[in-house]
């Protein structure tokens, strides 16, 4: 039998218009794009049509504050990611997402009042 992995794609070197830079890619895909500024990185997040998560790497706790209040994700992890507790809701923003999962919120799929 065959190897049936995907390969995981790290692009580098692009600029937002790219369509790899917007989308919103569900597999092993990772997009980085150089910033200067902070306020860079937060029109660049605005001006996306999508927002499932976003994740911050930084040491300042400045920078930090400044940019969870300014994405606008479902989900936003501050120097790591991909870690999810059944009792935070889940889900996304704009584009992404419908409702909220798991958490209080979702137990209003199964209720009748």
């Amino acid at each position: 039998m065959s190897n049936l992995t995907i390969k995981e794609v790290v692009s580098r070197h692009l600029v937002g218009y790219m369509l790899i830079a917007q989308d919103e890619i569900f597999g092993p895909v990772q997009s980085i794009l150089k910033f200067k500024e902070v306020n860079d990185v937060i029109k660049r997040a605005k001006a996306t049509k999508y927002g499932l998560a976003a994740c911050v790497f930084t040491k300042n706790i400045d920078t930090t504050n400044r940019l969870t209040r300014a994405l606008r994700a479902g989900t936003v992890w501050v120097n790591y990611f991909d870690v999810f507790d059944a009792a935070f809701p889940f889900g996304g923003y704009k584009m992404s997402g419908i409702e909220k999962e798991k958490g209080i919120y979702s137990l209003n799929n199964y209720l009748q009042v």
